[in-house]
C-alpha cells in the first residue's frame, strides 16, 4: 500500500491524482476504490467528490496529466527533425521508451486503463498532439517516396506506435533484459530500421 500522504489544503485535486498514480502503479487501474484512493491522498472519503464525479474521472485526469507530459516529451524528442529526420525519429522511440518507464501510472492510465480517450475532449486533443508528433515525422521520413509507394504518414506513425507499444509492454516493464538479450532500445531501433527499410525509406 503507498504512503499514507499529509494533504495540505489548496491542492486537493493534484493529491488525489498523485495517490491514483501510486494506486495505479502498485495494483493496477481496476485494483482500488475512490475511497482508497482518499484514503492515500489523505483527505475524508467524501472529499474527492469536490472535483470529481468518480474513480473512472479521477483516472481521466491522470490520463491527461500523462498525455499532455507525452506530448512536450514527444515534442522535445522530436526538436523539428534535427538533427536528421531519422535521427529525430529514432530520438522519439527513445522517448517513448523513457516515458514508459518513468511515469509507469501515467502510462497505464493513458493506454490500459480503458479509459475512453474519444469519449472526452480535452483528452482526445491531449492525446492527439502526442500522435501529431509521430505524424510529423513519418511524414516527412516519407517524403522522398515516390507517390504510388508511399504509404499515409498516419498509417506509419501508427505502426511505429504499436511497435514501441509492444516493446514496452514486453520488454521495458520489470527487470530490463529478463525476457531478451537486448535492451528495448536496440529492440525498438533495430524493429523501427527494419520497417523503415521495408518501405524503402533507408536504402543503405
Amino acid at each position: 500500500m503507498p504512503e499514507r500522504k499529509s494533504y495540505h489544503h489548496g491542492n486537493l485535486r493534484q493529491a488525489l491524482v498523485d495517490a491514483t498514480l501510486a494506486l495505479i502503479e502498485e495494483k493496477g487501474p481496476n485494483g482500488f476504490t475512490l475511497a482508497e484512493a482518499a484514503r492515500v491522498a489523505g483527505v475524508s472519503p467524501a472529499a474527492p467528490y469536490r472535483h470529481f464525479k468518480g474513480r473512472e474521472d479521477l483516472i481521466a485526469e491522470a490520463a491527461l496529466q500523462g498525455f499532455e507530459i507525452f506530448a512536450d516529451l514527444l515534442q522535445h524528442a522530436y526538436d523539428g527533425g534535427r538533427p536528421s529526420p531519422l535521427a529525430a525519429f529514432e530520438t522519439v522511440g527513445r522517448a517513448y521508451l523513457h516515458f514508459a518507464r518513468t511515469q509507469p501510472g501515467h502510462y497505464i492510465a493513458m493506454f490500459e486503463s480503458g479509459v475512453s480517450v474519444a469519449g472526452n475532449p480535452e483528452l482526445a486533443q491531449a492525446a492527439a498532439r502526442a500522435t501529431s508528433v509521430l505524424d510529423e515525422a513519418a511524414q516527412t521520413l516519407t517524403a522522398h517516396l515516390p507517390p504510388d509507394r508511399r504509404p499515409p504518414s498516419s498509417l506509419v506513425s501508427h505502426h511505429i506506435w504499436a511497435m514501441s507499444h509492444g516493446v514496452v509492454e514486453l520488454f521495458a516493464r520489470g527487470a530490463p533484459g529478463a525476457r531478451a538479450p537486448f535492451s528495448p532500445e536496440e529492440l525498438l531501433e533495430s524493429g523501427i530500421g527494419v520497417y523503415l527499410r521495408g518501405l524503402g525509406v533507408i536504402t543503405d
